[in-house]
């Protein structure tokens, strides 16, 4: 029932993300970067929020996990149909595929297995809850399985033509983008009173604003550029964002956890006289 946070979350993902993205792309169209590279960046902040490294890490934190549950399930399945339209709009249509047919795929791949499993489950709850199947390693192994195949498919591609400095630019690009994000989020949320956030809501708003989803955004970008000979090029900017994401969330984890415990302190302080 948060719906502040919710909203914030999901716009600032899905709308001002993609914006600010746009807005950087046109200094960068300047430069010697590969162009279908600074496509990828623009594809990748058209993404929904992640259904696991969000909430992993707002939970290890001690954050809101509720709410970053409750976001990155409802970002995702936003995400079938906002992110499509996000990169038509940001860069046009460069796919032979249909635009019905690309949120059909979408619906196959993502929704459909989602309502089976919830289906399914049922009928066989008391069998789960006896044996505790490890959904967590198994999902962590298909999400292995993605990266490593995705990996193969755009690497082994003998016509894929990338300069160092591209490929060096798209990083860095990639890191600053998301320091700043997480910087502007933070402030955000802790210096607008008006929102009315707690210290929990800022390190939920923290992850889950500013992550993007890689099991949904390769499939999508697969479906959307399907044929494209640039295929390879569009993907590596996620290839790079994902990891990235997981290597900054763990740093500043501890960091984030010690800044939660003394503002909650803070606010229980009674007020002085």
């Amino acid at each position: 029932m948060q719906l502040q946070l919710h909203v914030f979350i999901q716009s600032f993902t899905l709308l001002f993300t993609p914006c600010f993205m746009w807005t950087l792309l046109q200094f960068l169209s300047k430069t010697a970067i590969n162009v279908y590279l600074l496509q990828g960046l623009q594809v990748v902040s058209c993404m929904p929020p992640p259904v696991s490294s969000a909430v992993i890490f707002t939970k290890t934190v001690g954050g809101n996990d509720a709410a970053a549950i409750f976001n990155s399930a409802f970002g995702s399945f936003l995400g079938i149909v906002v992110s499509p339209i996000l990169v038509f709009i940001f860069l046009g249509s460069s796919s032979s595929v249909p635009f019905i047919d690309i949120f059909l795929s979408l619906f196959v791949t993502v929704v459909v297995p989602i309502l089976c499993g919830q289906i399914l489950r049922q009928f066989i709850y008391d069998w789960l809850e006896k044996v505790k199947p490890p959904f967590g390693t198994i999902g962590s192994f298909i999400l292995l399985t993605i990266i490593y195949t995705t990996f193969c498919d755009t690497f082994s591609n003998k016509e894929l033509n990338i300069d160092k400095f591209s490929l060096i630019a798209v990083a860095g690009t990639v890191f600053c983008v998301q320091i700043f994000l997480i910087t502007l989020v933070f402030l955000i949320t802790t210096r607008v009173k008006c929102f009315g956030f707690r210290p929990k809501d800022t390190v939920c708003a923290m992850f889950c604003s500013t992550h993007k989803s890689l099991t949904l955004g390769i499939p999508m970008i697969k479906i959307i550029y399907m044929g494209n000979e640039s295929l390879s090029l569009i993907t590596i900017p996620l290839l790079i964002y994902h990891p990235t994401q997981m290597l900054l969330g763990g740093c500043i984890m501890q960091t984030v956890r010690g800044w939660m415990q003394r503002a909650i302190k803070t606010s229980e302080l009674p007020p002085s006289a």
